[in-house]
This record gives C-alpha cells, structure tokens and sequence, in this order.
C-alpha cells in the first residue's frame, strides 16, 4: 500500500521529516529539536503553535512534548529563493491515472539539493492541485523532453515498476558534431559506474550494464541529429555513450571533461539532448500508451 504523509504539500512541496534520536539529554520534543538544528527556536515554536509539526501517525507535537526517541516528525520547511527557470512545463496529456508532461531543459523532476521549488514535481503539484503526484521515472534537469507522473496512489506501483524493469520503449534525440567516419547505426555496450556524491560517471573494464542504439537521423553542416535508444538506464549512460564515440552531446558539461557550474545556467546553450518519445502497454489498462515531445532541439547558428 502507498505510504501517505500525515502532511499534506504546502504550495507543492511535501513536509520534511526529521527522526528523533535516543541518548539526547533533553526534556523536551522542542529542546530536542533546538539542540539539533542550533538557533531554530523561533521557528519551531510558531510551527508547533500551529499545528504544523506532527509525528508520523499524524499527532500534533507541542512545546511541552516529551522528549520521545524513535518518533518520526514532519514539518514544513521553508526552502531558501531560487531563481526562476523561464519556461513552463506543457501537460500532454491527463486521465485519472496518469500526467504527462513535456519538461523543459534546466528544470529538475523532483526537488534535491539546492533545486527545491524550482522542480516540476513541484509546479505540477501547486499548478494542478494533485497533491499526491508521484514521478513514475526521472530525467536529468538538463535533459528535456517527455516524462510521465502518477496521479493516484493506488497506481504508482503498477507504473513505477514498469519502467523500473524497463518494460517500456525510449527513444532520444541528441545533436553533436558530425563525423562522417563513425559507422552508423551501431550499439554501444559498456560498463558504468556512478559513486555516490561524485558527479561524473565512468565507463570502467568488465561485463557491460549499458547498452545504447545509436542512429543518424540528418545532418546540419558540422553537426547531425542523432537516434538513441537505450535498452538499459544507467546514469548519464546516452552522454557517456555519445562521448565514448567521439561526438559529445553539444552542451554537455560533465562529457567528456567535467565542466564545474560557475553560478547560473546559460540558457542559451541547453545540453541538446530530449526525451523525444515513451511507449508502453498500460498496466492497467492494457492498452498502448505513446507519448512524444512537442519540443525540438535547435543546431547551433553558423
């Protein structure tokens, strides 16, 4: 059964949770909680005045609460500003089940790090009143393109494992140089590996976990328009396949030498990479779902 928050989202993003350690020496949930996150008292009081820090079978915690270990609490944060990313998120389609929608380069799926409201999740929440709309899958922020949503709780098993066991169909575009030796189409198989809190993956010796289809669709003088199909979804596999082959996505800035952020993004120079179109046989319905970007990728101007 889908875990429900005792919180609801607030203008949609979800509460945050923190749990209550053993061995604090305090007297109270509060004292806990201002011992834990340093000159927090203010805010914590006026959230418990209003009802708005509950533990997780949804009981108001207040200032004279016990100081309980192995409660869960939830409570709504107050994420810092983010600047604005100017372009919206187009809906193609909804039903009961499903949101589909067209995400734009520089948007995250879900909110991390320090892209918090500043998400899709979070404008489809707010923008369409769906509180509980759960990503069936993600996409990178900076890649565009197709990405799916469950509207109900009771369906997010059936999509999220559909495309968890890749029993789905992914086709993508990509624009990189052109290079009239590369033999085309061909697969690309290697073996990726992604550390956790390293930002670049790697290809490393040993029996491959990736595989990509890689197909030449036109060509725009020094550039082409590119096919990928991947039948595997490891992190940043189509940027590091493109790369292993001599023609980095244009705009990528981890492939194949890692390019640190230098503050804001250019929006003028997008990583030229969509998720042009998603298929499948609904699990629940049964019948065939296809979806495609209504967005294009543009070759650099002469």
């Amino acid at each position: 059964m889908a875990f429900k928050s005792p919180l609801p989202p607030r203008a949609g993003l979800g509460p945050a949770r923190v749990r209550i350690e053993h061995d604090a020496d305090v007297p109270t949930m509060l004292d806990y909680l201002v011992e834990r996150f340093p000159n927090s008292g203010d805010f914590w009081r006026a959230e418990m005045a209003q009802g708005d820090v509950v533990d997780q079978h949804g009981r108001a915690v207040t200032v004279t609460d016990s100081y309980r270990p192995g409660r869960i609490l939830y409570y709504y944060r107050t994420p810092e500003p983010e600047k604005p990313v100017p372009f919206d998120v187009k809906v193609l389609h909804r039903d009961e089940r499903l949101v589909v929608v067209d995400k734009p380069h520089f948007l995250a799926t879900i909110p991390r790090g320090q892209h918090i409201t500043e998400t899709v999740l979070v404008r489809l929440r707010r923008d369409l009143g769906i509180d509980q709309l759960t990503p069936a899958h993600r996409l990178d922020r900076m890649t565009a393109g197709v990405l799916v949503f469950v509207a109900e709780p009771q369906y997010r098993r059936h999509y999220q494992e559909l495309f968890a066991n890749r029993d789905i169909l992914k086709t993508y575009e990509a624009i990189a140089r052109y290079d009239s030796e590369l033999s085309l189409p061909c697969i690309v198989r290697s073996r990726i590996v992604k550390e956790s809190g390293i930002m670049v993956a790697q290809e490393v010796p040993g029996e491959p976990n990736s595989e990509t289809r890689v197909e030449l669709l036109d060509v725009h003088g020094d550039f082409a328009r590119y096919k990928l199909t991947p039948h595997t979804g490891k992190t940043h596999q189509l940027r590091l396949h493109m790369s292993s082959l001599g023609v980095p996505i244009l705009g990528d800035t981890y492939y194949p030498e890692y390019q640190p952020s230098r503050g804001d993004d250019d929006y003028d120079n997008p990583l030229r990479l969509l998720a042009r179109r998603i298929e499948f046989d609904d699990p629940v319905s049964g019948q065939p779902r296809m979806f495609e970007s209504q967005q294009s990728l543009a070759f650099p101007s002469a």
